[in-house]
């Protein structure tokens, strides 16, 4: 199959290349001069690196295997440390590489150790999850979590190229692709509607890895990321409208211990940012976002009681300013705003239609 390129602008430009039996395209990811390329990858899915690794070796490059623990456990400050005595260990200079293989968390840790080595090497991410294909991996920011919240310690480093090989999601447990699937949605309320008209034809096949739309979604919703973080890498302005959902989300994350997937928490913060956006006087898009929802099979409720303990949790939200709690709503169906500082009595009456 023929791969897709998609170009990700701005001052660091890179390809996001898309496609079944791609994984060849590896190398013309990498610049040239590297010699060494440490391959970051989950302890648990070593049959997902091997080709990657066996690849890399083919083509004339030292491979260092670094294995590291599964999802948002990789994602700390230990686990850090010690790639980097390994990337001692193994020689990485500033003109060798790191590759990232896995999810969302592997990709978010292999940008943020890539971009703190030597300060910074270049990194090329190979996501193996419907989620790290259209988000986490497409655009640059990396980070590692702390006690006091999630993506509170990162970097900016656009990676030198990012290969999603689609033959990856066949394997795919289908409660993780359906949670990836909240995040494809996603671009369909803040920018691609198509999407969302896609996903209402036939909401079961959108579902699987098989289903006639699945490169089309994917294809369509890396485009909608692209084209925001080519504009705005630093999360300046425009970029924040990648965080619709969010705000709630994370604080459900961290209420949960991570334990919730992060699509899964994100879907029901789209519904919070919908109910806000109605309450607010802006776009009513409620019904339409728990329709689409729903018939994929993702939540769109939470716990009635949690409230004061996602209320503190938001207050460290990266969109904050000062003291000011801001949201991204939807003024139209594509059309994100902003919600500045609503008052607590609006933020609380969003939740209570949430958790009805």
């Amino acid at each position: 199959m023929t791969a897709t390129r998609i170009p990700v602008r701005g001052d660091s430009p890179y390809d996001v290349v898309v496609g079944t039996g791609v994984l060849g395209e590896l190398t013309t990811l990498l610049k040239p001069g590297v010699r060494t390329v440490a391959v970051i990858f989950p302890e648990t899915l070593p049959q997902i690196a091997k080709p990657v690794c066996a690849a890399l070796s083919q083509a004339g490059y030292t491979v260092a295997e670094l294995p590291v623990p599964d999802g948002e456990q990789a994602k700390t400050v230990e686990v850090a440390a010690g790639l980097w005595s390994a990337l001692g260990r193994h020689g990485v200079t500033r003109s060798d590489a790191v590759v990232g293989v896995g999810g969302g968390a592997t990709t978010d840790l292999a940008g943020f150790v890539a971009a703190t080595w030597l300060r910074g090497v270049q990194v090329v991410l190979v996501p193996t999850t419907l989620l790290a294909m259209v988000d986490a991996a497409v655009g640059g920011k990396n980070g590692i979590d702390t006690p006091e919240g999630k993506n509170l310690v990162g970097t900016f480093l656009p990676p030198a190229g990012v290969l999603c090989e689609l033959s990856t999601l066949d394997g795919m447990p289908r409660a993780d692709y359906v949670a990836g699937l909240a995040e494809v949605i996603k671009g369909g309320f803040i920018a691609d509607p198509e999407i969302l008209t896609l996903i209402e034809a036939d909401p079961e096949a959108a579902t699987s890895p098989a289903g006639p739309h699945t490169r089309e979604l994917i294809e369509r919703k890396i485009r909608v990321k692209a084209d925001v973080v080519g504009a705005d890498l630093r999360e300046a302005g425009l970029r924040e409208i990648l965080n619709y959902g969010h705000t709630l989300a994370h604080a459900i994350e961290r209420e949960e211990h991570y334990a919730i997937r992060h699509g899964e928490a994100v879907a029901i913060g789209m519904v919070y940012a919908a109910e806000l956006s109605r309450l607010s006087g802006r776009a009513d898009l409620v019904a339409r976002t728990r329709s689409i929802l729903t018939a994929v099979g993702l939540p769109v409720s939470y716990h009635a009681g949690a409230w004061p303990r996602l209320r503190d949790h938001m207050r460290l939200d990266k969109k904050n300013r000062g003291a000011k709690q801001r949201f991204v709503v939807l003024d139209g169906l594509a059309e994100p705003g902003r919600l500045e500082d609503p008052a607590e009595d609006l933020m609380e009456a969003a939740y209570k239609e949430v958790s009805a």
